[in-house]
Formats: structure tokens, C-alpha cells, sequence
């Protein structure tokens, strides 16, 4: 389905029982939640859906599950994050088959490629497939950096259409808008500046909190769009303490337990991460109730 690179979507979270399979019945809870909500696209597989760990018959029965869910209304997204050429073409011919309808492609794993080497990647893969292609920029964790110079050699490629938007620094937006125009749509990628990036003009937010919260996500970005800025500030103070666990390294485990306390996932990780327990625990337990009890009332944002 054609589709544009802008709204909210959400990176989802991979839920899974006690015995470590696949919770499908608590991806469909979330998945309503979200898409009742308003949401304008979901992303499977990603660094919060714990990608390190899931098999391809995982990812098949994610996205199956979930183009079937959406029907037609959202589309939804696959993470690729290979470490070869290779693996990387192969996953996105195979997001293909299972009815995806875009990728979102980090550098190489596990190995720091160069500019030069980074570059060659991203296009194997753009020219192995169709689908329109979102880069994930965030050299804050995964230490490659993709530049302007880099984009301006990968803009031949039609079906490199979008960034995800994660270097943390708010200006890029400004670069990136200043350099290329509309040719990619930027996703803010850290929910701790979705806001700031917005107003730059960012074209849309990937979401970590949303799985947890998702009216209040939507109502931010939509309140933004429609010039709402003072509401939209006043529900982002709100939610400021939440979204600071999107950028700590334990982000999975942290934004699984809120969405377990609001009743939209489980807090089960796969291992090797383990279940929050002692101080820990207490202290993002007090950050999501304090949240929920504090709740802001939303203004009637769906028809912005």
C-alpha cells in the first residue's frame, strides 16, 4: 500500500509468555490500543522489539499477525539489522513476501564499517527491493554515523525515502531540511526531543513510550502539526519523566514494564536480559504510577 513517511510510529514491543514464545494475544491488545489511538505506522523488530534475539519464523509471525491487524489502514514496517550484505538482502526480500510494506534498515552489525562501506550497503539493499526504505541514523548506539554526504549519494536511490532520526542532536533536522528539501522525510527517533524536532519540522515521530501510552503520543505530534503548541507543550512536560526511558540502555526492559502497569504488554524479556527486580524496579515502578495517576485529560485531538 503507497503510503507516506509522516505521523507516529511506533517501534512495538515484542511480547512473550513465561516460557519465552511469542505472546500473540498480548501483541494483539497492543496493537488495537495503538491503532485506535491513531497511529500512522508500526515498526516490528526493532531495538526495542529486542531484534537481536527474534528468529525469521518470529519475525514472519509479527508481521503476518500484524498486516493482517492493520488491514489496509497503516502500514507496517520491518527492521533489518544484519551484519552482511547477504543476510540484509535476504531479510528484505522475505519482508516482501510476508506482505511488509517498508523497511527500516540500520548500517552493518557488529562491524564498523566505513563511509564508503555503509554506503555500498544501503544501496545492495535498495536496489534488492521495492519497498520504500527508512535509514536509521544513530550513531549514539550502534557508532555509525550517517552523513549529509552520505545521504546525498544514497538520494539516486528513489526508494530511500525517510530517516529515523536518532543522532540526539536537534539541528540535524535544520541540516537536513536545509540541504535536501522534502526528498527525506525526517522521523524523530529519541522520544526525549520528538517534540523540539517536530516543531523544526520533522515529518513524523518513531515512538518507544507509545506502547505504554499511546492517545498521549498521538496527541502530542497531531497538537504540534495543528499549531496547538502551548497543549502540546503541557502533555510533553507531563511525559518527559516516562520518555527518559526510551534513552537508557535498558529501554526494552524499562518500556515493557511501563506498558505492563498500563495494561498494554508484558514486562517478560528474553534473555540474557532478566526481569527488573530490587531498586530498580521500585524506581521505574514510582515513574509510571506517579505518570498514571497524574494522567493528563487530552484535548479531542483526532479530527487535527
Amino acid at each position: 500500500m503507497p503510503f507516506e513517511w509522516k505521523g507516529v510510529f511506533p517501534a512495538v514491543i515484542t511480547p512473550w509468555t513465561q516460557d519465552d514464545r511469542l505472546d500473540i494475544k498480548m501483541f494483539d491488545i497492543s496493537l488495537s490500543a495503538q491503532i485506535k489511538a491513531g497511529i500512522d505506522g508500526i515498526i516490528i523488530g526493532g531495538s526495542l522489539g529486542e531484534a537481536s534475539t527474534l528468529t525469521i519464523d518470529e519475525k514472519k509471525e509479527l508481521v503476518k499477525f500484524a498486516v493482517d491487524k492493520a488491514a489496509g489502514k497503516i502500514p507496517v514496517i520491518l527492521n533489518i539489522a544484519e551484519g552482511s550484505n547477504r543476510d540484509a538482502i535476504e531479510q528484505a526480500v522475505l519482508a516482501s513476501k510476508w506482505g511488509a510494506e517498508g523497511l527500516m534498515l540500520l548500517p552493518p552489525m557488529r562491524y564498523k564499517a566505513d563511509d564508503q562501506e555503509t554506503v555500498a550497503y544501503f544501496k545492495a539493499v535498495a536496489a534488492s527491493t521495492d519497498l520504500p526504505i527508512l535509514l536509521y541514523n544513530n550513531p549514539v548506539d550502534y557508532k555509525i554515523e550517517i552523513t549529509p554526504d552520505m545521504f546525498e549519494e544514497l538520494s539516486i536511490h528513489q526508494n530511500i525515502q525517510a530517516v529515523k532520526e536518532s543522532t540526539r542532536d536537534v539541528s540535524n533536522v535544520t541540516r537536513m531540511l536545509n540541504r535536501f528539501g522534502d526528498r527525506f522525510k525526517i522521523l524523530c527517533g529519541v522520544d526525549t526531543i520528538a517534540m523540539e524536532e517536530l516543531i523544526m519540522g520533522a515529518h513524523g515521530w518513531i515512538a518507544g513510550l507509545v506502547n505504554a501510552f499511546p492517545k498521549e503520543t498521538v496527541a502530542i505530534y497531531r497538537l504540534v502539526k495543528a499549531g496547538r503548541l502551548q497543549e502540546a507543550a503541557e502533555i510533553y512536560r507531563w511525559f518527559m519523566p516516562l520518555l527518559e526511558l526510551d534513552i537508557h540502555p535498558k529501554l526494552a526492559h524499562y518500556i515493557k514494564f511501563a506498558s505492563s502497569l498500563t495494561g498494554l504488554g508484558s514486562e517478560n524479556v528474553r534473555s540474557p536480559r532478566l526481569l527488573l527486580a530490587g531498586e530498580e524496579r521500585k524506581r521505574i515502578t514510582k515513574i509510571v504510577t506517579d505518570a498514571i495517576a497524574s494522567r493528563p485529560v487530552l484535548p479531542d485531538y483526532s479530527n487535527l
